[in-house]
């Protein structure tokens, strides 16, 4: 562009768009043309490396095939409809791969249908939203084939080899509705994010929970041992019902621990609001202590005082929850931090509601699982592209794109609390140092 600026090459086309004779957007604008300029160009190239000979060469005729003149196709782009003359010859042995046959889209629109899909809008909004931009009207039947051909990806992504040795795994789950039937019902999307000998954080899958308790979590823990996982150190997750079982029965040494921070809202869900804060501070010298122990005399000093007799329900959670909530407490402040929550992928799952609020309901658990991914890559893309614009800044200038959400993030202060596992897991860390 600059050397054919340079060369006054535009000067008149520039003076034709000022005076308004030219129009660069919409239909039949400057941009469609081009367009249509570059694929028919490069259509009759294909064509000539087919033949064999370039149009009008004097030697054509000592070739046995031959032009057929064209025919008209229309084929929809991020810019609209763009009308093509498609060249053909004489024997139908001609087979474009610029614009392949039976193909009425170019791959830029399917990538801007996924993006769209991924960033939230169904395929309704899809559907209007590119009669409204574009003026491109494409059917929600063929809006949904398009999406549909990612499952491929999401399956082949689903089932990836993973890393022998995990030492930290957090699984969360998030409310989608989604049709069984005849009916709606709300079901549990379960991510699981594992940290690696690295700290560095992975989206292991995503789950549909299709039935309750240990069934459902055996065949979990079941695929992500066929996919290589042979060992976990501490599994962190929210007390579902029949995991810790299932766990036990995979990784037998692997520990589950019980997510205080769910722990703590379970506790306070019956609480006053005025009694909230005083509650929250009641509650400190439990989670906080030096050991079980000192924590069961917390607890017990908790349920002897007024707040605790006044709030049953909160000492009866913590007490249900007991096996599954200790065994954090046996480890040093630095690793406490690393493994007492599944707050790593909290942000994760707030984003994510922000894409499946949109919805009234999925058709179906796959199309479910399509959508997460395909979120998760479009956040992770979002950022990495913001991150990319500011690399050139200087230390001391402030940044504004955020981190990674998830993929690819580094756990904080990891290296002490890996070093903290080594001595507690010796046996089981070592091999993978």
């Amino acid at each position: 562009m600059a050397a054919l600026e340079a060369s006054g090459a535009l000067d008149d086309l520039y003076a034709r768009i000022d005076a308004g004779d030219v129009q660069l957007e919409g239909r039949d604008g400057l941009i469609q043309h081009l367009i249509k300029a570059g694929l028919e160009r490069g259509l009759q190239t294909e064509l000539a490396d087919h033949l064999g000979y370039d149009k009008g060469d004097a030697e054509a005729s000592m070739f046995p095939n031959s032009r057929n003149g064209s025919y008209p196709k229309t084929v929809a782009t991020s810019v609209g409809d763009v009308d093509l003359a498609i060249p053909r010859d004489r024997d139908g042995s001609f087979t474009p791969m610029l614009v392949p046959k039976g193909s009425r889209r170019l791959s830029g629109l399917d990538d801007m249908i996924i993006s769209l899909y991924a960033g939230g809008m169904t395929v309704r909004d899809i559907e209007h939203h590119l009669v409204s931009t574009i003026g491109t009207e494409i059917s929600r039947e063929t809006i949904s084939k398009i999406t549909d051909e990612v499952a491929d990806e999401v399956m082949v992504w689903q089932q990836r080899p993973l890393e022998a040795f995990y030492p930290v795994i957090y699984l969360d789950a998030l409310i989608v509705k989604v049709r069984d039937g005849a009916h709606v019902r709300n079901k549990a999307a379960h991510i699981a994010v594992g940290v690696d000998m690295d700290g560095i954080k992975h989206v292991l899958g995503i789950w549909i929970q299709a039935t309750e308790g240990a069934k459902f979590w055996a065949g979990v823990c079941a695929q992500l041992a066929n996919r290589g996982v042979r060992d976990v150190l501490i599994v962190c997750c929210d007390g579902l019902t029949g995991f810790p079982e299932a766990v036990e029965a995979t990784w037998p040494q692997s520990t589950v621990q019980t997510c205080v921070v769910h722990l703590i809202r379970s506790a306070m869900r019956f609480v006053t609001y005025k009694d909230r804060k005083q509650m929250a501070a009641a509650l400190k010298p439990i989670y906080q202590a030096a050991d079980e122990p000192a924590a069961r005399a917390a607890l017990d000093t908790f349920a002897a005082s007024e707040l605790g007799r006044a709030n049953p329900n909160t000492v009866r959670v913590f007490t249900d929850a007991w096996t599954r909530f200790v065994p954090f407490l046996a480890f040093p402040p630095m690793l406490r931090r690393v493994i007492y929550t599944t707050n790593a992928i909290e942000s994760l799952d707030y984003q994510l509601r922000k894409v499946t609020k949109n919805r009234g309901h999925f058709p179906s658990d796959e199309a479910t699982v399509k959508l997460l991914w395909l979120a998760i890559c479009n956040i992770e893309d979002k950022r990495a592209r913001d991150r990319a614009k500011e690399k050139g800044r200087k230390k001391g200038e402030k940044r504004k794109a955020e981190g990674r959400l998830v993929e690819g993030q580094v756990t904080t202060n990891w290296k002490q609390a890996l070093a903290q596992l080594a001595i507690a897991y010796p046996d089981r860390i070592n091999p993978y140092l």
